[in-house]
């Protein structure tokens, strides 16, 4: 082939490769906003004086507060026929740890109940020091055990975006306690890093990244090699959080008092021995978690591949059920004076100030001029609703006919609504709730029989089971 040749064919090759791009760049405009396609979508505003007075508000205004609906708040009541008593309100502040405080806080009802306490709070901070000590450990454990597979497989790529997290759920409760035991409040109070976690959260994150990646440098390194290395990246790890948190007690000597501020004793505890006279219930095999997802099949039994807060700990497992199923078992604990862990979507149609959730609460379709149609199914399918919170179940008001018209939870976030409270609706319960945690006598013999099936195996990545913060 002589020059002018080549030439010829090099001319026909750009020619035909810009000819292939502009084909391409051409398929891809058919889905773009060409100038009549955008005078036709500008008619959907007609800039009449109705519209430009609610653009005016709206523009101006919080759109919550404008949504309201009016005269609403006349209608709550603030009286429940069934509620279990309890003393002090938990505040956790700036951090994801409401999971913990929650679980807690279940614990504490049943001993400010049964030794006739005041407001007495166990100590969060010393659970958290450990629940971060252990997820340091799963997440580093996890690295050496997939050290062999590459960097892009989604096992591998999980463990790096999520190596640590203050956020978590009732599986981590009792896995903790069981191993650590507890302390009350005073005896490892709060530090700032644990009621403000994100900076030290950061900070640590940052390292486990920095450690995960050495331990994958040698993949042909022995386990026992990394086990000792592994060994040495938790000791600095105990040393940063005792830096943050505060280290945690061996060995207390602890006042019980009345309710009436009588002292009663005065004893040495450790942290096991005192969770064992107070509690002593046995976290693992006496609770069920319960999950109302519409999205997956119901009487079935769904487990969570490593999500969990220790490596040697349980994965999170829970039974599917309608709404209707659980609602049943929450009525029957409350009435036996029983708390229980509750989890749901706590930023929907929730009217902080008066401390109610309300579907009914805020019309936004009226405001904006349509309607928002999903269901739960739909909402959950599409990530527009899912688990955020955790708080405790204590109270519902039942009609004369046994059926739950409404529902109180303790929270986790000072005085903040109904005295520290929230209160929803059935129709918000049914809705926006997602789990509950419930002693098995409350649970009928035939849901507990699904527990003896092979549950249903999940990804850790799946978006419905981001922890609750």
């Amino acid at each position: 082939m002589n020059r002018i040749q080549r030439t010829l064919s090099l001319v026909a090759l750009a020619g035909g490769m810009l000819f292939s791009s502009a084909s391409i760049y051409a398929q891809d405009q058919k889905g773009g906003i060409d100038n009549a396609m955008l005078e036709r979508i500008k008619e959907g505003y007609k800039d009449t004086p109705e519209e430009r007075a609610l653009r005016n508000a709206i523009s101006h205004n919080d759109i919550n507060k404008l949504a309201i609906r009016n005269g609403i708040e006349a209608g709550y009541d603030y009286h429940f026929s069934h509620e279990v008593p309890s003393k002090g309100i938990t505040n956790q502040l700036s951090s994801g740890r409401c999971w913990l405080f929650t679980g807690l806080n279940v614990m504490r009802a049943k001993m400010i109940r049964e030794y006739n306490l005041g407001n007495f709070q166990l100590s969060q901070n010393y659970n958290y020091f450990w629940d971060q000590l252990e997820k340091c450990n799963l997440f580093l454990q996890g690295i050496i055990d997939t050290r062999k597979l590459p960097m892009e497989d989604r096992k591998v790529e999980w463990l790096f975006r999520n190596p640590l997290n203050d956020g978590g759920q009732f599986t981590g409760v009792s896995d903790n306690i069981t191993k650590y035991g507890v302390v009350p409040a005073t005896v490892m109070p709060e530090t700032y890093s644990s009621n403000n976690t994100s900076r030290m959260s950061m900070l640590l994150s940052l390292k486990l990244k920095e450690f995960g990646l050495e331990l994958r440098a040698n993949p042909k390194a022995r386990d026992k090699e990394l086990q000792a290395r592994k060994e040495e990246m938790l000791s600095f790890i105990y040393r940063f959080l005792v830096l943050n948190l505060g280290e945690p007690p061996v060995e207390f000597e602890w006042t019980r008092y009345d309710a009436s501020g009588k002292p009663v004793d005065t004893k040495k505890y450790t942290p096991l021995s005192f969770y064992q006279e107070y509690i002593g219930a046995d976290l693992k095999n006496n609770y069920v978690m319960l999950m109302n997802d519409p999205t997956r099949e119901y009487y079935k039994v769904y487990e969570i591949e490593y999500d969990r807060h220790v490596y040697d700990g349980k994965n999170w497992l829970y039974i599917n059920l309608p709404v209707e199923e659980i609602a049943k078992m929450a009525i029957a604990s409350i009435k036996d004076s029983t708390m229980m862990y509750f989890s749901c979507d706590v930023g929907k149609f929730l009217d902080r100030e008066n401390g109610y959730l309300d579907v009914n609460y805020y019309d936004y379709g009226s405001l904006m001029g349509t309607e928002f149609g999903m269901d739960k199914r739909e909402r959950v399918l599409t990530g527009a609703s899912g688990s955020s919170h955790a708080m405790t179940l204590m109270a519902v008001d039942l009609d004369e006919n046994g059926n739950p018209k409404k529902w109180k939870v303790e929270n986790s976030w000072g005085m903040t609504g109904h005295k520290g409270h929230l209160i929803m609706t059935n129709e918000w319960f049914n809705e926006y709730m997602f789990r509950l945690v419930v002693e098995k006598k409350y649970v009928p013999a035939e849901i507990l029989e699904l527990l003896k099936g092979k549950p249903v195996v999940l990804p850790p990545w799946d978006p419905m089971f981001a922890n609750e913060e």
